[in-house]
């Protein structure tokens, strides 16, 4: 009897053991499948990044100077590095065939100039004439009138050609258009320059406004809404150890179809003239958003192929919420999606978190 009590005292206490063992392992279970999430509060903030980007510095205004008319360089009045002024002759070409024709053109004017003056001066000795009734007939005196008009048109048309021939003569010297320095020339002296020649394949000098220049950029297409004329911006290129700064003057308000980017001028005073044309500069562009938006840490984003969402807790349990991403700066990331301030979202998110799957914060 005895024996049998202790048996059933250890079979008793046996299975408490086995009870006891099972339901660690349940907790043990429960906690490894319902570990503690670490949550945050949604909360806007202004970021503020910067963007470098590459940009280009070209002169202010730029022309190429070519030959109007076929002829030969006589004169070359300046060379590559020279300053010029608006105005400024810079080069004198020889048509000799162009001074015959400005000569023919004088001499007919004259000739018609003549002409005229004396068939109108005939017309009016014959109309005061004919205020004597019975002198002059009517047909005399509309005889002279019709000879007067024709010679007044043929005096102008010889005016128009005298001109013409004169504004060609006009294209045989070479002018600066404006203030600015020759960046190249491609032609020497007895050079035949003109639209048939073969001087025209490159221009006869190249004229740039060095004293201001301009700075464009490529801006992406992301980054175009966070720029404005007048912003300020800096920049500085390889060869000179200074940072320069400078704003925003025009914005292009279109993309570049191929590059998906906005062009952005800023002009810069070359006041010291150690800014070159054609030098490549480096853009720190400020990227300020005019209202606060939705900051959160980059882990709180999850990129999978069922898109772009944040995993939000509604009443312990998980809710994705798709969104647009913005910039991004160092753990940072802009966020844009249904969303409203003090959400809670998890910190740490991955796509093994299921919609609906139980939250332990």
């Amino acid at each position: 009897m005895k024996n049998n009590i202790i048996k059933s005292t250890a079979i008793l206490f046996t299975a408490l053991v086995v009870l006891s063992c099972e339901k660690k392992k349940e907790e043990t279970a429960k906690a490894e499948i319902e570990p503690k999430v670490e949550t945050f509060l949604l909360s806007k903030e202004k970021l503020t990044t910067e963007l470098r980007l590459p940009a280009e510095l070209t002169g202010f205004q730029q022309v190429d100077l070519y030959a109007k008319v076929s002829s030969f360089v006589k004169t070359l009045k300046v060379d590559i590095g020279t300053k010029v002024k608006k105005g400024q002759l810079l080069i004198v070409l020889e048509a000799p065939e162009i001074s015959s024709q400005l000569a023919a053109a004088e001499s007919r004017l004259k000739s018609m100039e003549a002409i005229y003056a004396t068939s109108k001066s005939t017309y009016n000795r014959l109309y005061e004439t004919s205020k004597v009734e019975g002198t002059i007939s009517k047909n005399d005196l509309e005889m002279a009138s019709g000879k007067k008009n024709s010679d007044y048109a043929q005096y102008q048309a010889a005016i128009a050609a005298h001109k013409e021939i004169s504004i060609m003569r006009g294209y045989l010297e070479i002018r600066a258009p404006f203030d600015g320095v020759v960046a190249a020339r491609n032609v020497n002296l007895g050079t035949f320059v003109g639209p048939a020649g073969k001087g025209s394949d490159l221009p006869l000098l190249t004229i740039q406004e060095q004293s201001k220049l301009r700075l464009a950029v490529s801006v992406p297409e992301l980054y175009t809404g966070y720029l404005h004329p007048g912003d300020e911006m800096s920049f500085n290129v390889k060869s000179l150890p200074e940072t320069f700064t400078a704003k925003i003057t025009r914005m292009s308000g279109a993309l570049d179809l191929k590059l998906r980017s906005e062009r952005v001028e800023m002009d810069v005073h070359n006041t010291k003239g150690n800014l070159l044309p054609g030098m490549v500069a480096e853009v720190l562009l400020p990227l300020n958003a005019k209202d606060s938006t939705y900051v959160v840490p980059k882990t709180a984003v999850v990129n999978s192929a069922e898109g772009l969402y944040v995993v939000k807790v509604v009443n312990h349990k998980a809710t994705r919420v798709d969104i647009k991403k913005g910039r991004e700066i160092e753990d940072k990331i802009e966020i844009f999606g249904d969303l409203t301030p003090n959400d809670k979202l998890v910190k740490i998110a991955s796509e093994e978190t299921k919609e609906g799957d139980v939250i332990n914060e």
